[in-house]
């Protein structure tokens, strides 16, 4: 007599799998995001954060990894709802009469939490930002740069002026005009309700990520005595340290240095 077997991506041990490899991809993201975002502190009127936006919404191989993004949010929220209701359901005594609650941490046990406040934040986020910026709901701006001495002169344009996105050199200056996401992102984080919101994210991620990314690789099997420290060290100290602290340091600067 022969069952049928239950597919491995529908099963417990698929879901995990395939929570650990999108938080992995998420987690990849979060760098490449951090790292275009620190043109945000360079003292140039936005003029780097500005072309840095342009490029990653307009070169196609990023504009495709983009997608798998967006799919890779969605995948990793709806399997963990479904994750967290079967666990639910398979132990229907709650944590504190569960003996294995002095043995988990925190963080682990309220990942569901954690997650939500991250995904109302996105949703925030994307909203502030993304879609204004791709609404053509941000003001414009145009630079000259001025290739012997670096100096950069801004000025605002009106939307009469503005057509799209370019780069010409007259003259010995480099003439830019953009969309100015950078103002928007001052405009943005001069609501002190934003900036909470953005600083409770950030330890939610903190926590998120700690937890996280260490189980994530342990679902892969990449778990060997070897390399568990270095996944350890990295998982505590650069995604649930060192990234949520420079993102939240943004809207702080904003708020109260800019």
């Amino acid at each position: 007599m022969s069952s049928k077997s239950k597919p491995v991506l529908s099963s417990s041990i698929g879901k995990k799998l395939i929570m650990s490899l999108t938080g992995l991809f998420l987690c990849t993201f979060l760098v490449i995001h951090l790292i275009g975002n620190l043109q945000l502190f360079k003292s140039d009127d936005g003029y780097a954060f500005n072309n840095y936006a342009y490029f990653m919404t307009h070169f196609t191989p990023i504009k495709v990894v983009s997608y798998l993004l967006y799919a890779s949010i969605i995948i990793h929220a709806v399997y963990a709802i479904v994750l967290t209701m079967n666990n639910r359901k398979a132990r229907p005594i709650g944590y504190k009469q569960y003996d294995g609650q002095s043995n988990s941490k925190w963080n682990s046990r309220n990942m569901g939490i954690l997650g939500t406040i991250i995904l109302v934040f996105l949703a925030t986020h994307l909203q502030n930002f993304w879609w204004k910026y791709h609404n053509d709901q941000v003001p414009y701006v145009e630079y000259r740069k001025d290739l012997s001495t670096g100096a950069i002169t801004t000025y605002e344009l009106q939307a009469a002026d503005f057509t799209e996105y370019s780069v010409i050199t007259d003259n010995g200056v480099e003439v830019t005009k953009a969309r100015n996401l950078y103002k928007q992102v001052d405009f943005a984080f001069q609501n002190i309700g934003l900036v909470a919101l953005y600083v409770i994210a950030m330890a939610a991620l903190a926590f998120h990520l700690i937890h996280g990314f260490g189980s994530a690789f342990q679902t892969i099997g990449f778990n060997h005595k070897k390399y568990v420290p270095i996944i350890r060290f990295l998982g505590v100290w650069i995604f649930g340290i060192i990234i949520p602290i420079a993102f939240a340091l943004m809207p702080l600067y904003f708020y109260f240095i800019k």
